[in-house]
């Protein structure tokens, strides 16, 4: 049986796929260009504090000691008391309070202050935008839901799309040449691409399912819905004691001695209903983490149920690793930086091919050429920001975004604007090394540190590489012109 679709419905989804393309083209672009990064954020944290101690496993005597000293400088701090323990792409402990954030030496001493602003600039541009409040969230996640439907419309209006998904017209016609790296692309990531949508679609959504699971299901009661899902906070009533965090690690030994804690929160420190929040991985789920709670003298006392409860809490809570490729380990991890970049190229190429169709050229060819390469560059600049001046201050990525459009619109010209930036861009992730080196001196050059500058160095040679060949089209652009 031959599949066919009418031909009105294909026109009418090409319609559709255009004009929602070009509404997400470049916050979808954005968001995929610094998720790339974010995959590694790990790994970016220690690039920006190489010197920082490192090991594989803080002790129950060592954690408790540091929880001990925070309480001895602070001991009327209230709120949560948080502590990081070292895992695969973070081998550091640390602790979060209101008396600090910081990291901790390997026998619980307290080390250096957490300083690490370009990373949590790129999760804040990935997450939000840089939009604060749970408006960015929502609107990166209303993004998702419009590459979902992307996806679909795509499929729908491109009927001989698999037929074709090995066929490259590359050196030819523009507009043939884009549509090729673009179809063929959206076909090979197409599970990839869905998955990272629905994901990413969750989490600022959840803010309104939350509430509208709490209208259908709890009676307006919104608190009572996230409950359900989180689990509810256990009822008690202690004399207040220190929280004897060591006896709940030594207790996980014991109670999943197959899964590794990653961290454990004291909540609602020096109250009356303090406890403690152990997460734990375990190996063979999908989950961030199973919650293990236990009073304040280490008692056990139940667990959320992520890794055995109902499918939908395991779902919902398997999201975060799925989302980010933070399961698998380090090729994993590589693979969805390659899908990841490739859904950039399919947002950048969804626009040039919308571009080319118009048949004329205008002030939005040289505002796209500047917001797509200068996206490169204005990221370099954040993180030279950061080393300098230690601060991740959005600006500093926004701003030279905004001198890169200008550049785009006073040059008047696609290719030569795109050598420009490119040039740019390799020139400042070279500074970026050099600078980095020069602070952190061996540090730089050893771990995590080597190992992201060899990135940024091989990064660098290719959009040299990049730059040569445009500013070699723009030379014969100009002959023949």
């Amino acid at each position: 049986m031959k599949f066919s679709l009418s031909p009105a419905l294909v026109k009418s989804s090409l319609a559709s796929h255009s004009w929602v393309g070009l509404l997400v083209g470049f916050l979808m672009y954005l968001i995929c260009v610094s998720g790339s990064l974010v995959v590694f954020s790990g790994y970016l944290k220690r690039w920006e504090q190489p010197a920082v101690a490192e090991y594989q496993t803080l002790a129950p005597a060592a954690a408790t000691a540091a929880y001990q000293e925070l309480l001895a400088r602070k001991p009327d701090i209230s709120g949560d008391i948080l502590m990081m323990l070292p895992r695969d792409d973070q081998p550091r402990g640390m602790l979060v309070s209101a008396g600090g954030v910081y990291y901790l030496n390997e026998d619980g001493s307290r080390g250096s202050d957490i300083a690490t602003p370009w990373s949590n600039s790129m999760v804040g541009l990935h997450d939000a935008l840089h939009i604060p409040s749970d408006w960015g969230e929502i609107l990166v996640s209303v993004v998702g839901v419009m590459l979902c439907s992307l996806i679909v419309s795509g499929f729908l209006a491109h009927p001989r799309i698999f037929r074709d998904a090995f066929n490259f017209r590359l050196g030819g016609s523009r507009h043939l040449e884009q549509a090729d790296i673009h179809n063929r692309l959206s076909v090979w990531g197409a599970p990839f691409h869905l998955l990272i949508g629905v994901t990413g679609a969750w989490f600022g959504l959840a803010i309104l399912m939350y509430t509208l699971f709490g209208n259908v299901f709890f009676d307006g009661d919104r608190d009572a819905a996230i409950a359900s899902i989180h689990g509810a906070a256990p009822t008690l009533d202690q004399q207040v004691q220190v929280a004897d965090v060591g006896r709940a690690l030594h207790t996980m030994e014991t109670l999943a001695p197959d899964a590794r804690p990653i961290y454990f929160n004291v909540e609602n420190a020096n109250s009356p209903a303090q406890y403690i929040l152990l997460g734990a991985q375990h190996p063979d789920r999908l989950i961030y983490v199973e919650q293990y709670r236990f009073d304040q003298q280490g008692n056990f006392l139940d667990k959320v149920g992520y890794s055995d409860g109902e499918p939908g809490k395991q779902v919902l809570f398997s999201l975060y690793r799925l989302h980010f490729g933070h399961f698998g380990g380090l090729p994993v991890m590589i693979l969805y930086v390659v899908f990841g970049i490739a859904l950039a190229v399919v947002s950048v190429t969804g626009i040039n091919i919308w571009l080319v169709k118009r048949k004329k050229r205008d002030f939005i060819n040289n505002l796209w050429t500047g917001l797509v390469w200068g996206t490169p560059p204005a990221m370099a600049i954040s993180a030279l920001a950061a080393l300098l001046l230690h601060s991740g201050a959005a600006g500093y990525f926004w701003l030279p975004l905004i001198v890169a459009v200008a550049l785009g619109l006073w040059l008047d010209n696609e290719l030569r604007t795109s050598a420009w930036l490119q040039f740019a861009t390799a020139a400042l992730l070279a500074l970026l090394i050099a600078v980095h080196i020069a602070l952190f001196k061996s540090a730089a050059l050893a771990g995590a540190g080597l190992a992201v500058n060899l990135v940024f160095a091989g990064v660098a040679l290719w959009i040299v590489w990049l730059g040569l060949r445009t500013n070699a089209k723009f030379r014969r652009a100009v002959q023949t012109y």
